[in-house]
This record gives C-alpha cells, sequence and structure tokens, in this order.
C-alpha cells in the first residue's frame, strides 16, 4: 500500500502559486520556460489582482486546492461576491466582465486570458452575448467556502 504525500502548508501553497502561475498572466504577458521535456507558458503571474489590490497573506488553516469550470449563461451576471483567499481564472471561451462594486471599474477577459481575483473585494463577473466557461484555480484553507455572497444575493455557485 502507497502512503499519501504529505505537504506542509507553505510547501503547498508554494505548489498552488506554481500551478496557478503554470496555468494562469494577465492579458498579453506570456513568459515560455523550456525544460528537456515539457514546456511551460505561465498564463498569469502576479501578487495583486485585477484590480491592483495587492495580496497581503495566506490565512491559516489546512490548504485544500480546488479547480472548478464555471459555466456562465449568456448575459447572465453573478451575485455580488467576495472571495476569502487568492485566485486566479482562465477564460476558455465566450467573454467575462468582472465588475469592482465599489470603483466601479471594470475589466472584460476573453478566451486565453488569465485573470487574479480580489480578495475581500465586492464584485461580480457578467458573461457576454455568447455566455463564458472559466477555468477557476483556488489556493484556499479547508473548510472555507471559496466564493462568499454578499448579504442579500444567492451564492455564486
Amino acid at each position: 500500500m502507497m502512503s499519501r504525500p504529505r505537504f506542509s502548508s507553505g510547501s503547498l501553497f508554494s505548489w498552488a502559486a506554481g500551478l496557478s502561475a503554470a496555468l494562469l498572466l494577465p492579458p498579453g504577458v506570456a513568459a515560455a520556460q523550456q525544460g528537456s521535456t515539457a514546456k511551460a507558458e505561465v498564463l498569469v503571474k502576479r501578487s495583486e489582482s485585477w484590480n491592483g489590490k495587492p495580496y497581503t497573506a495566506y490565512p491559516k488553516g489546512t490548504p485544500e486546492l480546488t479547480v472548478l469550470r464555471l459555466t456562465i449563461a449568456p448575459g447572465a451576471a453573478l451575485p455580488w461576491h467576495t472571495h476569502p483567499f487568492p485566485n486566479a481564472g482562465y477564460v476558455l471561451s465566450g467573454a467575462l466582465t468582472i465588475h469592482d462594486r465599489d470603483s466601479g471599474k471594470q475589466e472584460t477577459f476573453r478566451p486565453g486570458q488569465a485573470f487574479t481575483e480580489s480578495v475581500d473585494d465586492v464584485h461580480r463577473g457578467v458573461a457576454g452575448d455568447k455566455g463564458a466557461v472559466v477555468l477557476l484555480v483556488y489556493a484556499g484553507i479547508r473548510n472555507q467556502p471559496t466564493s462568499v455572497p454578499v448579504a442579500g444575493q444567492p451564492k455564486e455557485y
């Protein structure tokens, strides 16, 4: 019987950050790294969210990685919500416009573009005319939700 590998919080978060970096850079940013057996293209690597808010620190607790494929209907607006820890997204199809409620800032992401989401800032995504399919990667904490709805709003998913 094989034993399961054990990770410390630091090594798991380093692995998660590496996974996010390997999968996900803001529009127009790409960096390739070539090894003897594989080529990695960094799609997103940032220490701040899409709206410019810096990340500060990870919360304490047992790390838990979550990867979601989120399908949003054409023209649908997700509920206003926050995230308790950093995450990154990659648009597979359609378009997604993220709106920051307090600043009014918004940015649209299209297929092949990656973004980093804000922590503790109220925001929502709105799908384009053809909907949106987005891959989301969360480096979270066990037993904590990846998305927290604002009071009076339904759950995002």
